[in-house]
Formats: C-alpha cells, structure tokens, sequence
C-alpha cells in the first residue's frame, strides 16, 4: 500500500541531486541533440559516477540510460520554460543545504567532500543548486500536466470488475493502535547536574582550554552533527524549533558560546559559525537529562495498574487515556496514534516506532499490553507506555468496499503515468533529436528517438 501511496512516474528517471564530479582526462563530444540542448559524453559520465557515489541502482546499460533519461529532461525543462515554469529559490536553497550537509556528514568534513569531489565549496554548492532548480521545475512541470486526471466511481468499478486479478494490488497488514504514555520525572538534581557540565564546557571554550567542536564530537548526544563536531549546517530559522533558533539567530560573536538552551530534545550551547541572509551555520553540543532507574519502574508498575483497572472494567482505555496519559499528541483521540506519513490511524508494521510494532505484532484486537519503554521519536526521550490494538487488517487485495481510496489513488496513477508516456511520444515527434551514430545501439525506453 506504501508504493500506491505515491505518485509515481515510474518510467522517469529522477533528476539527479548529486554533484558533477570532476574528472580528468575525459574526452568530451556531443553524443545527443534534443531540440538545440546538447548532451555531452562527459554529462553521461559524471551522472554514472553520481550514481556509483549514491548506491543508485541503473537498470541497463548506464551509456543507454543515463543519455535517455537526460533527453527525457531536457523534454519537460523545454516545456517548463514555455510555460513559464518557476520555482522558489529559497525551497532550492534549503535542498541544497540539506543535500550539503548530508554529504558532509557522509564523507566527513567540508575539506574531505572538497578533496573528493576535486571542486571548491563554492563549485559543488553551484553545480548542486543547478541541479536541484531542475529537479523542482520537472516536477511541477509534471504535476501541471496531470493535475485534472482524474477517475470517476463508474470509472473504478469497471477497472476493478475487468482487470485482471493479478494486476489487483496487495493490500500489506495494517493496525490501529491506542497508545497511553508516562514520562517518568526528571529530578531536579538531574537537571542541575547536566547543566553544570554544559557550564563547565562553556568555560573551557571561552578560555581557550578546548574548542567546541572536539568538545561536541566528544560529548554531544546529537550523534549526527557530533560526528561533524556540532555542526548543523546551514538552515533557515523554521527548520530549527524557536526556542534553539531564537538563542542561535541573536548570536554574533562566532567566538563566544551561547546561554544554556532548554528544547524537547535536552540542553544546549550554541556556537555561532555562519550568517547568511536568513540562513545560519551553528555548532550545538546536546546534552539530556537522565531517569532514574527507580522512577522508571515506578512508572511501569503505574501503567500495570492502569492496565489491569482496564482489563477488570474498572474503568475503558479511553478513561485511563484521559485520566492519566501524558502524551499530548494523543490524549485527545482516545490515544489513537496518526500516521504522518498518510495522514490516517492506519499503519503497516514498518512505520510504526520499532518498540510498538514489536509489542502489536502477535496481539489481538482489543487486547491491551504490558508496560514498555520506548524513545520518543519527537524528543529522544525514554518513555514508559501501554497499547491497545483498535484494529486489524491481514494482508488481502484490495476489494472496493474496504479500500476503496487506495484503488481509486492507484487507478489514478495509473492514468497519470499513461497520459506522461503519451506526452513523451508526442514530444519526440515534435523535436529536433540527433544521436550520434555510436551511441544509437540500444534497447530504448521509448524508440521514438531515432527516426
């Protein structure tokens, strides 16, 4: 059901995000000619190498597709500048510093990713921001193409009752889940305690005893950006939740360290790196304030009790969900935990948080759990629950009284990526299109490129 959840053109190659990694000794020539756009033999190459880089899988042979899906680009960005196609350059550059940052966590440094792809900071940021502007543009210019197919319900029905069963899709195993969450009590000692180190780190950078970055790498919870001594890259201030961006914005001094900051997540110090327009680079150490484990215990042998006045009919999971639950994301849907990635309370196994999908797994409609402790996704805290499971769905084809949505997303789909076929066709008629010679032997997607 995931897959049918998506809008997928699936013949399209994506835009690659990736850089151009420069190479030597190539020997460039213009192999392709879509209207007066040219591919070049090094552009096939460098896409090669980006999908090499990115364990990106290419179905064939690379010199056959990678050429392809360029043209097949260059189609919709002809027709994106027609019809006057734009894109927001601020989404383009929040892609491009998410990108960044995920290279520079993945090689290591800003000078390792440099060294790598043998350009300068300012030469990959360019040639990425190029790439993800394309990418944006193709987008939306496919998005416009079919953003009125639709199907009607006599449409539907008639596609379900004549398709063949094979072609029906599989509906994966789906539950419903309540959950009832404690957060066991931080003591005030605790809190105290963690503060004082983030004190004692504040000095020692201030001083010149230790920089922040050896300390954040040494020390910092934040695992990710610890890996890059603290470094969060650049990110605009939604991206950041207030109380961190409002400390982190005021800052100045690239040399000083911010006051202590108290967010879901823990306690932090900030250091300023980078300003850039309504962007910042920032280094944070992450510190969290620990349970007890006693306080933990108590908390599950609480939830027992819970649990037992439910099962006994003392009182309904949605009373002790009201009564006692303390998580704010749920407590007033009966504990029905949403599936954000489809907007409903249904969810296969693999989207739920890892500790409940093992709790769910062998139980049974109405039953109610053990205590556990899980980590909140939200704020990387430990948390202490109960669940009971609403429902279940076993693995089935889709059948028009139960999943009557997810046939209708799938036919439409299915239309969508007909009617883009359809234009490509259309389009390679259309066009102006020169192969050379030697790159004319292949099992094309579309045989309309040569003529």
């Amino acid at each position: 059901m995931s897959n049918m959840k998506k809008f997928l053109i699936v013949f399209l190659l994506p835009v690659c995000w990736s850089l151009s990694v420069a190479q030597d000794n190539i020997i460039d020539e213009v192999i392709w000619l879509v209207g007066d756009e040219a591919i070049l033999r090094s552009d096939v190459e460098k896409e090669r190498l980006n999908a090499q880089y990115n364990g990106t899988p290419i179905e064939g042979d690379p010199y056959c597709v990678i050429p392809e899906q360029l043209a097949i680009q260059k189609l919709f960005l002809h027709q994106a500048e027609l019809d006057s196609i734009v894109v927001s350059e601020s989404a383009v550059i929040n892609q491009v510093d998410m990108q960044l940052n995920y290279y520079i966590s993945q090689i290591g440094s800003k000078e390792k990713m440099e060294e790598y792809f043998r350009q300068s900071y300012s030469e990959i940021r360019e040639d990425l921001r190029d790439a993800v502007r394309n990418q944006q543009i193709i987008q939306q210019m496919q998005n416009k193409l079919v953003e009125n197919i639709t199907c009607t319900p006599a449409e539907l029905r008639r596609f379900y009752n004549t398709v063949s069963p094979d072609s029906i899709p599989t509906i994966p195993s789906q539950v419903e889940v309540q959950i009832l969450s404690i957060y066991p009590p931080i003591p005030p000692e605790e809190t105290e305690r963690v503060k004082e180190r983030l004190r004692e780190f504040t000095e020692r950078i201030n001083t010149g005893d230790a920089s922040f970055s050896i300390l954040a790498r040494l020390y910092s919870e934040d695992l990710e950006s610890a890996t890059r001594g603290g470094e969060l890259g650049f990110l605009g201030r939604g991206q950041l939740v207030p109380e961190f961006a409002n400390v982190a914005f005021n800052l100045t001094d690239p040399n000083r360290v911010s006051r202590i900051v108290e967010t879901e997540s823990g306690y932090h110090i900030i250091q300023l790196i980078e300003k850039r327009g309504d962007r910042i680079n920032c280094r944070h150490i992450l510190l969290r304030p620990k349970v007890l484990a006693s306080d933990k215990k108590k908390a599950l042998n609480q939830l027992d009790s819970i649990a037992n006045l439910v099962r006994t009919e003392k009182m309904t999971y949605q009373q002790a969900v009201a009564y006692f639950s303390q998580d704010k994301n749920t407590v007033m849907n009966s504990g029905l935990m949403m599936n954000e990635r489809t907007g409903t309370s249904k969810f296969e196994y693999q989207d739920l948080p890892q500790e409940v999908a093992k709790v769910v797994y062998n139980m049974n409609v109405g039953e109610i759990s053990a205590p556990f402790v899980m980590m909140d996704e939200a704020t990387n805290k430990e948390v202490c629950a109960i669940v009971r499971l609403k429902s279940k769905v076993d693995t089935h084809k889709a059948d028009l009284t139960n999943d009557y949505q997810t046939l209708k997303l799938f036919l439409e789909n299915k239309k969508k990526n007909e009617f883009i076929r359809n234009w490509i066709a259309t389009k390679q008629k259309e066009t102006y299109i020169s192969i050379d010679p030697k790159w004319r032997g292949c099992d094309f997607m579309y045989p309309g490129w040569i003529k």
